[in-house]
């Protein structure tokens, strides 16, 4: 539950943010935070799929595409939402890329990613002395000119 709602902190933060580009606005708080609970859950649920369906406009674009993916979200949340608007399509476009950076800077500071660093020991014990084995070998030097 911290998790999710510390994610929900962050999403609201970034629409936030998004929300001082002329043609993103909201009517109250409770506008806001609706709109960034829907725009998590949108971006967790309806997103991969498109993202899928998309695949090849993504890879013809070199990933250009997933910036109209993303800024077609957020279209679809100010639909939903009441009280959250986006005016047009460029308005979303650069909101999409604000919600994004700002979701990339703030999120590790409430350490909402999903890395984990794990920590693996060897659990076989290591020789003291390590038996040293004799080779049967010849050194070929490259000759200097």
């Amino acid at each position: 539950m911290k998790v999710f709602l510390l994610r929900w902190l962050t999403t609201t933060i970034a629409v936030l943010a998004a929300a001082q580009l002329p043609g993103i606005r909201y009517e109250n708080w409770g506008a806001l935070l609706l709109a960034a609970l829907l725009l998590g859950i949108v971006n967790a649920v309806v997103r991969p799929v498109i993202l899928l369906l998309s695949l090849p406009l993504i890879l013809l674009t070199l990933g250009f595409f997933i910036l109209i993916v993303n800024a077609l979200m957020l279209r679809f949340v100010a639909v939903l939402v009441p009280g959250f608007y986006v005016d047009s399509f460029g308005s979303a476009f650069f909101g999409a890329i604000v919600i994004s950076v700002v979701g990339w800077i703030v999120g590790p500071l409430f350490k909402t990613g999903g890395a984990r660093v794990y920590h693996f020991s060897n659990p076989m014990p290591v020789a003291q002395e390590p038996e040293i084995k004799q080779a049967d070998a010849r050194v070929i030097e490259k000759a200097e000119s």
